[in-house]
């Protein structure tokens, strides 16, 4: 007993200095305190998702900027408000923290109509964080797509990359009697923003044939470019062109994003490490095809879905700064008050591994 007491004790130490110390900068993956609560959520995110109410879990934080467990709660459950109170105040020392929010959605949107700019037909080479998506992508009574969000060199060849729901997630022959296959074409703008008919869109590329889902833990595909009709640069609409770099996400760490229905938008990172469950389709408007659950995602803030919507998946994330700005995630799915990222070193890796090319990296200065 005096052994337990004495290890008890010297736990409260290690959490005692790790509330009280001066944090660095940058609270990434690394940082001891976001290590601690990662500990923390690794003993109990398993057994709360087994609770169809709790969506996700995730290193975030509290009030005072200090890095604490969230729980995302479908707050449209009718037991919302007892799952809540059912949650400790504190796992392993670390504080957890409840969050309300409608459920996850992979956001391709499926629906039809016009605008501009994002939405806009453009004259090639095009730029990306346009509209976009599978030629054929109409069923159901409905067209989809998404937007075609930056540019990846795959052994020195041009991709388009966007997500596999974007791009590949026909997978039955059902409401449009195909399947999306390989050498498919993708088109700018998406079926989305021309009313429906692909002859008021051009073909810019073509399927790869990848699909990362399911079986992987990135949202993600490419499209080989077809020749002179996306920007060599990869250059991103009002952000202009990235740098060919990564870097890693951090909490509070400033971003920005281009994509097709919000435009140019801009937030801060809320959650690292997340465990999220997104239920997908297996084609525009049709049935479930299956619920994937995703680990070590970047959560995004997200409030009234202004900085992402259904229609931006695809985007890419980049840090908010005024030029050659580094990729931090892809995102593909969010609620209304949080957005979803694929951690962008994590879907390179996916592409060379699927390709079996030897280098994957993004386009840019």
């Amino acid at each position: 007993l005096c052994k337990r007491l004495a290890a008890f004790a010297s736990l409260l130490l290690v959490f005692g200095a790790a509330a009280t110390a001066a944090p660095p900068d940058v609270l990434d993956q690394s940082h001891p305190f976001v290590r601690a609560v990662m500990a923390a959520q690794a003993e109990v995110t398993e057994a709360w998702m087994q609770q169809s109410e709790v969506l996700g879990t995730a290193v975030g934080l509290d009030a005072s900027a200090a890095p604490v467990l969230v729980v995302y709660v479908d707050r449209e459950s009718d037991n919302a408000s007892e799952v809540v109170r059912s949650f400790p105040a504190n796992v392993r020392g670390v504080s957890v923290r409840v969050e309300l929010t409608d459920k996850f959605r992979a956001l391709a949107r499926p629906s039809s109509g016009g605008g501009v700019d994002h939405k806009a037909k453009q004259t090639p080479p095009i730029k990306l964080g346009t509209s976009g998506g599978w030629r054929y992508d109409l069923a159901n009574g409905y067209c989809c797509g998404g937007t075609l969000g930056s540019l990846v060199s795959i052994d020195g060849a041009p991709y388009i990359l966007s997500n596999y729901h974007v791009l590949e997630a026909d997978t039955v022959s059902g409401g449009n009697q195909r399947t999306a296959l390989a050498g498919d074409p993708v088109i700018q703008p998406g079926l989305i923003d021309v009313s429906c008919v692909a002859e008021n869109a051009q073909n810019v590329a073509t399927l790869s044939g990848i699909k990362s889902l399911p079986g992987s833990n990135v949202d993600a595909a490419i499209a080989k470019v077809m020749e002179n009709m996306v920007s060599a640069t990869g250059e991103i609409l009002g952000i202009g062109t990235i740098s060919s770099q990564t870097v890693g996400a951090s909490l509070n760490q400033k971003v920005k994003k281009s994509g097709r229905t919000t435009g140019l938008t801009r937030s801060t990172i809320s959650g690292l490490n997340a465990t999220i469950n997104i239920t997908y389709d297996n084609e525009c408007a049709g049935g479930e095809a299956f619920t994937q659950k995703f680990t070590g995602q970047i959560v995004i803030a997200n409030r009234g879905s202004k900085f992402l919507a259904g229609g931006d998946s695809g985007s890419l994330m980049v840090e908010d700064i005024d030029s050659n700005a580094r990729s931090v995630g892809l995102l593909y799915a969010g609620s209304s008050t949080s957005g979803i990222a694929n951690p962008i070193d994590e879907v390179l890796q996916f592409l060379k591994t699927a390709t079996g090319a030897t280098t994957v990296k993004m386009v840019g200065n």
